[in-house]
């Protein structure tokens, strides 16, 4: 295991307080930084880590090992401004708020699409956009957490998949607009084990698991691993990380092992 030593550090999860953001937040406080998670809602609990043994003596309003919790929504600029007014110092933005509701694009809502779109494309470009001079002052780095969904087909979520196609275009993008002081980076995560995968997943996660090659599917611990050596590597940018255990077994090889067809 690789320590990694973010003492002194200012990090900024949005939907951090739960799922893979819960996770990313918990990694970057165990290695000592300071977390703000923000969110349209408070967490049911704080987000807690243990406390890193060189994290320097908290502010005022902060709690050793506790993430700091802001009230927003990152789809609107006048949150964002509230947000970004209370920071003086900004080194990590890891842009996690997203998702989608299953939901098949003949006879829904257009607004539901546009929303969708909003949550997982706009908004990531508008909280980058606004943490761009913090960032670059400190010569820091931006994480988008995409989806396998924007690498192949993804039926029933079609929005969100074409979002997160755009969300891995935008941060090549913006890594050679702001090259070189603020490095901007995507970690492409795969099916996912969080506290709703049950209900995502129909009640199937072990099913699920069995399509990928690594017996399981990643947890927002392996997440959090994974933002923690892209935020700290001084020379990666315009990445894109998989983190998908392997990605998914081919239909083809499920159909041939159980002797239907080849």
């Amino acid at each position: 295991m690789i320590a990694f030593d973010y003492t002194g550090k200012v990090v900024l999860v949005t939907g951090g307080t739960k799922g893979l953001g819960r996770g990313i937040a918990r990694a970057f406080l165990s290695a000592g930084a300071t977390v703000i998670v923000c969110a349209r809602t408070p967490p049911d609990a704080p987000v807690t880590a243990p406390l890193h043994p060189r994290a320097p003596a908290p502010a005022s309003d902060d709690r050793p090992g506790v993430a700091r919790f802001v009230r927003a929504d990152v789809r609107d600029p006048e949150d964002l401004e509230r947000l970004f007014a209370g920071l003086d110092r900004l080194d990590v933005v890891v842009n996690n708020a997203g998702g989608a509701p299953y939901a098949m694009v003949a006879g829904t809502s257009p607004r539901l699409h546009a929303r969708v779109i909003e949550l997982n494309l706009i908004a990531p470009l508008l909280v980058a956009q606004r943490a761009h001079p913090l960032l670059a002052a400190t010569r820091g780095a931006v994480i988008m957490i995409g989806s396998t969904s924007g690498t192949r087909p993804s039926p029933g979520t079609s929005a969100y998949g074409a979002a997160k196609a755009g969300l891995h275009h935008l941060a090549a993008c913006l890594a050679a607009e702001w090259a070189p002081d603020v490095r901007v980076n995507t970690v492409v995560v795969g099916l996912a084990e969080t506290e709703n995968a049950a209900e995502h997943y129909g009640g199937r996660s072990e099913l699920m698991s069995a399509t990928i090659p690594a017996g399981r599917m990643a947890g927002p611990s392996d997440v959090g691993e994974v933002c923690l050596w892209l935020a700290g590597s001084g020379y990666v940018t315009g990445a894109q990380i998989l983190v998908h255990g392997g990605g998914e077994t081919p239909a083809w090889k499920w159909v041939a092992s159980d002797g239907i067809s080849r």
